[in-house]
């Protein structure tokens, strides 16, 4: 029996327990996770830095803090989301009660990306804890330092039969994808969700996959561009712009594209200096694979601003790309990094139709404050979340599921969604036996106008 089997027999004895199921005992694991976290956050704060040059501010507000604000989201509401949830009865099966109850699903494999390798890890185990799971982490080996740190924090706080932690690459992802779940939570890429996707269905497992994709902005000539430019700017530097829901390119109303321009050139002076390479607040790319393919994606249109490398950081400088080759990979591909291009447009139709004729992106924003056309967006557009004047600020707010739909994703999570995730809402009726309707038994004639009129 194999390390993974082992550690599967183990945690299908643990859950079968019943250890899992009491709510007191969840909430206490919730407690110690955040204690141990706020007793490891040097450690956290210096690998996030390693891995990608993450500034203790940036680390904290992206990664450690969305992780507390979860944790408390959910030692808040936990009883009320675990409770029993009256429902309303049918008249057919009177006299009874109706109610749902929230069930564990049991053994659920989490497997997190190297770009917020400490808060896409800890964020989804927050909720299938709280839903009383047994879980098996595979955090990436792209962000090495970050992943140790993550075993050595919940080695220390669990019991490998509840939380355990592989490490390793392609290799250790197969086998993992061998073995039976109750559940797969995926982050990452469309091309490894298929894979994954494939590997769940021999099992007739559920998966949750959180992929990315191109999120457009629409920014229209009625919009503040200064803001606009400043927060698109800032949404697109995050992380060195290895962010699932930044900004990955702006179709800006062809008046004011120049202003926009001039804007976000101002913007990233501003910021990053005039040289952003050497500011401390500007990360790194996150190995040498993805630092060559960003280069390469220069030569697909006309290079605006920017366009400084420093290949030993691995630091791209903020990059603004006009005329962009439409059927390039600048265009097809996620960026995944501090390019943005640009595209200008004519009227707000062709801004929609461009969208619309494209895979349904994980976020959408646009600039404007015309009323309509907000809602047009709203409306007409498939996008997984987003932000109106806004960027990547949906994701602060833990009331709000993050998820993606189409290419982009499938199933959400973040505070309540997130322990709907990892649970199974069980329907149960309650019948009473103190009457007995014998409707329902044969012999059956003479009884059709009473069971239409009951239905009606």
């Amino acid at each position: 029996m194999n390390e993974i089997q082992l550690c599967l027999s183990e945690m299908q004895a643990f859950f079968q327990s019943g250890t899992t199921l009491g709510i007191s005992w969840r909430k206490e694991q919730l407690k110690r996770l955040k204690d141990g976290i706020r007793s490891y956050e040097k450690q956290i704060l210096n690998a996030l830095y390693e891995d990608l040059g993450k500034t203790d501010f940036e680390g904290f507000a992206t990664e450690l803090g969305i992780v507390y604000a979860e944790i408390d989201e959910h030692l808040k509401h936990l009883e009320a989301w675990a409770g029993r949830h009256r429902v309303k009865s049918s008249l057919l099966s009177f006299p009874s009660k109706a109610y749902t109850i929230a069930q564990p699903l049991g053994i659920v494999l989490i497997m997190s990306p190297w770009n917020y390798p400490f808060q896409l890890t800890i964020a989804p185990l927050i909720s299938a804890i709280a839903a009383g799971n047994c879980v098996i982490l595979k955090p990436s080996r792209y962000s090495g330092h970050t992943a140790m740190v993550i075993e050595e924090l919940l080695s220390k706080l669990f019991y490998s039969n509840h939380v355990a932690t592989f490490q390793g690459g392609a290799e250790m992802n197969r086998e993992l994808l061998q073995h039976r779940y109750d559940h797969i939570f995926f982050t990452g890429s469309p091309q490894v969700g298929r894979l994954v996707m494939e590997s769940a269905a021999k099992h007739v497992t559920p998966v949750t996959l959180e992929l990315g994709g191109k999120s457009p902005v629409i920014v229209e000539a009625d919009a503040d561009i200064g803001l606009a430019a400043r927060r698109i700017i800032w949404g697109k530097c995050l992380n060195a712009g290895q962010t699932c829901v930044a900004p990955d390119y702006v179709l800006v109303e062809r008046k004011v594209a120049n202003a926009l321009l001039e804007q976000m050139k101002s913007a990233i002076t501003s910021m990053f200096g005039s040289d952003p390479l050497h500011s401390s607040d500007l990360g790194n790319i996150i190995n040498e694979k993805h630092f060559s393919r960003l280069i390469e994606l220069f030569a697909y249109g006309t290079l605006a601003w920017g366009g400084q490398i420093d290949p030993k950081t691995r630091r791209i400088a903020p990059t603004i790309i006009t005329d962009p080759q439409l059927d390039s990979a600048l265009m097809q591909e996620e960026i995944f990094g501090p390019i943005l291009p640009l595209v200008p447009y004519d009227t707000f139709e062709q801004a929609l139709a461009f969208v619309q004729k494209r895979e349904h992106p994980l976020a959408l924003y646009c600039f404007t404050n015309n009323k309509e056309h907000q809602k047009q967006i709203l409306r007409s557009l498939s996008f997984g979340g987003g932000c109106i004047n806004d960027v990547v600020m949906h994701l602060s707010n833990s009331a709000l599921p993050f998820g993606g739909v189409g290419n982009s994703g499938m199933g959400a999570y973040h505070g309540k969604e997130g322990f709907k995730t990892f649970s199974h809402t069980k329907s149960i009726l309650e019948s009473k036996t103190w009457l007995e309707i014998k409707l329902r038994y044969a012999p059956y004639r003479g009884k059709l106008a009473l069971i239409k009129r009951l239905f009606s």
